[in-house]
């Protein structure tokens, strides 16, 4: 009966984002070195997404976590513009070299489903692509982790690769999904969010991107 199968599919569907995400660790770890050097300082980032974040920053006194930190250099740029953050990645590498390159700040091996922090703890998280290789299924799970460790009125940025569509494609690392801004949109609110603002930015050479901030619920 269907009834007697669920536990089973959601076993399989479970099992399946697992070996996805140690996929996904496994990728960056290996290709760590060539990453930061192409991509991990602040000279590469560009500069609308840099006022993007300077501003969302701006409004944030409190804790923040870099959910998704790679080499670091976002948590580094954050801490000189006076904000108490540290970091956290999925790639020990990366979290290796974050912590040789900033010394001074906190980085932490870990999930962005199992956030090592209390719930409420925090006063914003950055999630710059963080979500990209996340199976569909399993962002809300981390959209409600997002959301637990916020307290109430905390902000959330989101960086993401934006489409037509909910679709994987191959990333220079790993597969990842682009999503329409509407449907992230839809998922924050379930969460417990309220979107406050949403941003697309495309050109030639490159896949558009969108970013979303968003307000805790009180």
């Amino acid at each position: 009966p269907f009834t007697a199968q669920c536990p089973r599919r959601r076993w399989r569907a479970a099992h399946y984002d697992e070996v996805v995400m140690d996929d996904v660790q496994r990728a960056y770890d290996r290709r760590s070195a060539e990453y930061a050097e192409l991509l991990g300082s602040m000279d590469a980032v560009h500069p609308a997404d840099r006022a993007l974040v300077d501003y969302w920053s701006s409004f944030i006194t409190g804790r923040v976590l870099d959910v998704g930190c790679g080499p670091g250099h976002w948590t580094g740029y954050l801490h000189q513009r006076g904000l108490a953050i540290g970091g956290l990645d999925l790639s020990p590498r990366f979290v290796d070299h974050a912590r040789a390159a900033f010394p001074h700040l906190k980085f932490d091996v870990g999930s962005l489903d199992a956030i090592p922090a209390a719930s409420g703890a925090l006063d914003g998280v950055l999630a710059w692509y963080s979500l990209v290789h996340l199976t569909p299924g399993r962002v809300p799970e981390a959209l409600s982790e997002f959301a637990r460790v916020l307290r109430p009125g905390g902000r959330l940025l989101l960086g993401f690769f934006e489409g037509p569509e909910v679709a994987a494609f191959e990333h220079a690392v790993v597969t990842a999904y682009s999503w329409p801004v509407a449907a992230l949109s839809q998922h924050l609110r379930t969460a417990g969010f309220e979107v406050e603002e949403t941003h697309s930015r495309t050109g030639p050479g490159y896949r558009p991107h969108g970013a979303i901030t968003a307000l805790r619920h009180s």
